[in-house]
């Protein structure tokens, strides 16, 4: 197979244009494979109703296919690592790949197979022209791609580029069309929710504000926000979750705990601008659930530092913390700088894991007994169902609840990460 490129910039011979499908994907049976952050599956579903309106069917395993499509993610060493390993096993297919790597590491995805590159920006073009959405009962609208962070340790921010904010009229539309189909969460997604708007004088608050005049029995979820873009419009934002049709969730990634590793990082913001948000959004709503990120062992960090993250998530008490093990990446700032040993990285996110898990412990404790109003999400099995409170709190009912049934369960049982519940309205 010839490698193409969708990308308009550099068109080497035998290349397509960005408005053009490639004939190799038009009527065909197709399999999708996805990886990575819920943008990518926003991506993905983009590319489904591009290629549905061209006349493909999807098919659930890659030999059944007639075009295999792999939607990569490169945001750490090991999943790199995992996406070569497939890329190969899929080598000898007709294959596709589209997502970060290709814009980033194409001479590491040709070291394994020979594919047909797509571009993220070729599936944005491909998709104004087509504008459907399949309504689903968990929806993804993506209200921005790229951000203008700093990060010394991020290759996602040269895959994706510079902020590009998606037009408002864009997406409420699609939102419109989601809330109709009677989809009952609707995700709003980007690399960096609160930076939305700054590059096209609009903003998150007043978007939020827009879709809370689309009717519907919906919920709307916000995606990742970083601090610093927060801290911009802080006083806003808070207000603008006080619609009903938005989930009491933030996720705020703090990274780290020390002041001076966060420097290193390039975040742009303090510990204390990180305890300021958390604290505006919880004196407004004191259930509100707030998952974060973390980092491990990022290079130069000391023991001080890695003890300044544990008593800080120890202070704030989140809902969710996701441990992620610093890992270089090429072409970063920080790519030749001296590694942390792989010991003490798995020991710091044991104990931060460890610390995390005690804290959801607690946590839950009080909610236990409690009744709360929920709306059903998705189907997960046979029987049950996945249903969110106001906060966003998962609630397993165990009964065949159609998708937007609304109503009040008692938290019953602790699962961690989510609840088991029992309906009583």
């Amino acid at each position: 197979m010839n490698r193409q490129s969708c990308d308009s910039k550099a068109r080497p011979a035998g290349s397509i244009q960005k408005s053009d499908v490639p004939a190799a994907l038009r009527n065909r049976q197709v399999f999708i494979e996805t990886y990575g952050c819920r943008y990518n599956f926003g991506d993905t579903a983009k590319l489904t109703e591009v290629l549905r309106h061209h006349g493909c069917t999807f098919v659930d395993a890659p030999e059944d296919a007639d075009a295999v499509i792999v939607n990569t993610c490169t945001v750490v060493g090991s999943t790199e690592r995992r996406m070569l390993r497939r890329l190969s096993c899929l080598s000898d297919r007709p294959l596709f790949v589209t997502g970060c790597m290709p814009t980033v590491q194409k001479e590491a995805i040709l070291a394994v197979c020979n594919p047909v590159i797509i571009s993220p920006e070729c599936i944005q073009d491909w998709y104004r022209d087509v504008g459907t959405v399949t309504t689903e009962n968990v929806g993804i609208v993506q209200i921005a791609q790229g951000c203008n962070g700093t990060c010394t340790y991020c290759l996602t921010r040269f895959a994706r580029g510079p902020l590009k904010s998606f037009l408002k009229e864009e997406i409420l539309r699609q939102v419109h069309v989601f809330a109709d189909g009677g989809t009952a969460e609707i995700q709003l997604t980007a690399q960096d929710a609160s930076s939305y708007g700054r590059d096209t004088g609009q903003s998150l608050a007043s978007l939020l504000e827009d879709i809370d005049r689309i009717p519907g029995r919906y919920r709307v979820r916000v995606g990742m926000m970083n601090p610093a873009t927060v801290m911009g419009d802080l006083d806003r934002i808070v207000r603008a979750f006080s619609s009903d049709r938005v989930f009491r969730f933030i996720h705020l990634p703090l990274q780290s705990g020390s002041n001076r590793v966060l420097a290193r990082m390039g975040r742009q913001y303090t510990v204390e601008d990180f305890c300021r948000i958390v604290e505006a959004f919880r004196a407004r709503y004191p259930d509100i659930t707030i998952a974060t990120d973390l980092i491990v062992g990022f290079c130069g960090e000391t023991d001080e530092d890695f003890a300044a993250s544990l008593d800080l998530v120890r202070r704030i008490r989140p809902n969710k913390v996701n441990v992620t093990r610093y890992s270089r990446r090429p072409f970063t700032p920080l790519a030749q700088e001296k590694d942390l040993p792989d010991s003490v990285k798995k020991d710091w996110s044991r104990l931060l894991l460890s610390c995390a898990e005690a804290i959801y412990a607690s946590v839950n404790a009080d909610w236990l007994g409690n009744e709360v109003p929920f709306i059903v999400t998705e189907s997960i099995r046979n029987g049950s169902v996945m249903a969110r409170s106001p906060s966003y709190q998962g609630i397993v009912l165990n009964e065949p609840l159609p998708c937007g049934t609304e109503g009040r369960a008692v938290l019953k049982r602790d699962r961690k990460y989510f609840f088991i519940g029992e309906r009583v309205a």
